[in-house]
C-alpha cells in the first residue's frame, strides 16, 4: 500500500496515509494539527458551538491532546472533530506521527510520567503488554458498562481479546484484520481446481499450478523472518497450536511443528524466487503481478491485489475464509490498532468521552464507509457500511470474526525478539534443513527465555 507523508506547517492539513498494523516502517516525521483540519470544518465548529447551550457541553472548556498515527483511520475522524466539540465542549488537539515514530514519542512521554497525551492510538499486539505492564495505560473496563447505547458487546470478541491485558480492558479496538486465502479465480475455473477448505487442499491445488517454467508460481506469503510471524499464526491455530501456554513456549509441540512446516513448505516448493526477502509488499507485488495462484495475508490489504492501478489480475481475484487444518478453520481476528487512556491524565472522563464516540456505531459506521474495517459486529451488517468492500470479502469477513483467535504473534513483552525465534524455524523449513524438530526446540527453548525474562521485568 501506498503511504502519503504529512506535512508539518503552521496549519497542517491532514492527508492519507495508508498503514496497516501488520504494515511496514516510514521515515519519522511528525505533525501537530488543530482539531479542525480545514477553514470549513473549523467554522462548521464555531458555528455548531455558537448555537449549543452552554448546559449541553458537560465538559465544557476541557482539552484533551489525542496522538495517532498517520493513518486513514485518523484522516476519516478528524473531519468529524467538529461535531464532537461541539456536542462535549472538549476541544481535540490532534498529533500525528509516523508508526515507529509514534511508540517512540508514546513511550519517552509515558517514561517520563507525563500526563499527556490524554488518548493515544496505539497497536495492541506489539506495545500494549508493553504499555499496560509499566502502569502507562488506564484500565477501561470500569467506562464500557456506563452507557448502554454504547452496547460494548456489539465488539467482536476476539477483537476485545487483542486489547485486554492479564483480564484488564487496556483500549478499545479501531481497526481490525483476518487472515484469509486470496485466490485466482480464472486459473482455478480453467484447471476445475475447487477452493481450498483445508490446508492440505491448498497445498494439493498450489503443487497443480506451480509452473515455474511459465513465470506461475503456486503460492506466495510473506517469508521474512520477522514478518512472516503473523501469518504463520493462522496455520499453528488451524492445527490445533499456539505460541504459548500457560507462561509455557509452545512452538516445539507436533501441532506447531507440523504448521511451520507446512507454511514453509509451500513457500520452499511452490513459492517464487526470492521468498526469504519478502514481507507483505512483495508477496503482494508478484500476487498482483498476475504469476502466482494463491496469497495467504490479512485482509485488510485486499486493496493491493484488486486495484487496477496496482494490480494486473484485479477483477480475477477471489476470496475465501483461511482454509482448515486439523482443528478446523481458526485464522487471526486482531486489533491492529486500538484507542487507549493515559494512566497519568488529569482528564480520564473527557478522554473517555471521546473514545466513547469515536468507537460508536455512528462513528464506526462512517470510517468503514471509508474503507477502514472496524470491529462492531452490527456495522458489519449494515449495507451502507460494506459498499466499499467487495461483497465476497464482507462474507468472509464476517464468517472468520465468529471463529477468530485473538492474536497473530507470541503476546509478550519483547515482540521482536519473540517472532524472531519462531520465524527461524520456518526460514530453516525454506532453506532445505532436514530435522525441524530440532530447530523447534531450540526455538522453542529461545522463546521460552524471552518470556521469562519479561516475567521478571
Amino acid at each position: 500500500m501506498k503511504k502519503k507523508l504529512f506535512g508539518t506547517s503552521a496549519a497542517i492539513v491532514v492527508t492519507a496515509g495508508m498503514l496497516a498494523g501488520c504494515g511496514s516502517n516510514s521515515a519519522p516525521q511528525a505533525s501537530t494539527s488543530p482539531s479542525a483540519a480545514t477553514a470549513e470544518t473549523t467554522a462548521t465548529a464555531t458555528s455548531a458551538a455558537a448555537t449549543s447551550a452552554a448546559g449541553d457541553k458537560p465538559f465544557a472548556g476541557q482539552t484533551i491532546t489525542l496522538v495517532t498515527a498517520n493513518h486513514p483511520w485518523s484522516e476519516a475522524l478528524t473531519p468529524l472533530l467538529p461535531d464532537f466539540e461541539a456536542q462535549t465542549g472538549i476541544k481535540v488537539k490532534v498529533e500525528n506521527y509516523f508508526e515507529d515514530q509514534l511508540t517512540q514519542k508514546l513511550t519517552v512521554q509515558f517514561t517520563a510520567g507525563s500526563s499527556t497525551p490524554d488518548v493515544f492510538m496505539y497497536r495492541p499486539l506489539q506495545e500494549g503488554q508493553l504499555f499496560f505492564k509499566n502502569g502507562w495505560v488506564a484500565p477501561l473496563d470500569e467506562y464500557v458498562n456506563q452507557d448502554a447505547d454504547y452496547d460494548f458487546k456489539d465488539i467482536s470478541p476476539s477483537a476485545v481479546g487483542t486489547t485486554t491485558v492479564d483480564g484488564k480492558l487496556a483500549g478499545i479496538p479501531i481497526i481490525t484484520e483476518r487472515e484469509i486465502l486470496y485466490y485466482r479465480k480464472d486459473l482455478l475455473e480453467k484447471a476445475n481446481i475447487p477452493v481450498p477448505k483445508t490446508i492440505d487442499e491448498l497445498v494439493a491445488a498450489a503443487k497443480k499450478l506451480h509452473d515455474p517454467g511459465a513465470e506461475m508460481y503456486g503460492f506466495v506469503a510473506r517469508g521474512q523472518r520477522s514478518p512472516l510471524v503473523t501469518q504463520l499464526s493462522s496455520y499453528i491455530y488451524s492445527e490445533g497450536g499456539d505460541f504459548m501456554k500457560d507462561g509455557k513456549a509452545t512452538i516445539n509441540t507436533p501441532e506447531a511443528v507440523k504448521a511451520m512446516t507446512t507454511y514453509g513448505t509451500l513457500l520452499k516448493d511452490y513459492g517464487p524466487p526470492g521468498v526469504l526477502n519478502m514481507s507483505w509488499p512483495q508477496a503482494f507485488g508478484i500476487f498482483a503481478q498476475g504469476k502466482v495462484a494463491f496469497l495467504t495475508d490479512v485482509d485488510s490489504l485486499y486493496t493491493n491485489a484488486t486495484d487496477p492501478a496496482k494490480s494486473k489480475i484485479g477483477d480475477k481475484v477471489g476470496f475465501a475464509p483461511f482454509p482448515a487444518g486439523a482443528a478446523g478453520s481458526k485464522p487471526t481476528n486482531v486489533t491492529a490498532w486500538g484507542l487507549s487512556i493515559n494512566a497519568r491524565t488529569e482528564h480520564k472522563d473527557a478522554a473517555w468521552e471521546f473514545i466513547k464516540w469515536a468507537t460508536s456505531k455512528e462513528i464506526v459506521l462512517k470510517q468503514q464507509q471509508k474503507g477502514n474495517p472496524g470491529a462492531r459486529t452490527s456495522v458489519w451488517d449494515t449495507p451502507e457500511a460494506t459498499q466499499s468492500f467487495p461483497a465476497e470479502l464482507v462474507q468472509v469477513i464476517k464468517e472468520s470474526m465468529k471463529n477468530g483467535v485473538d492474536h497473530d504473534r507470541p503476546v509478550v513483552i519483547t515482540v521482536g525478539e519473540a517472532r524472531d525465534a519462531v520465524g527461524e524455524v520456518v526460514m530453516r523449513v525454506i532453506t532445505g534443513e532436514k530435522d525441524i524438530q530440532a530447530v523447534a526446540d531450540k526455538a522453542n527453548a529461545n522463546l521460552q527465555a524471552i518470556i521469562d525474562k519479561d516475567n521478571k521485568k
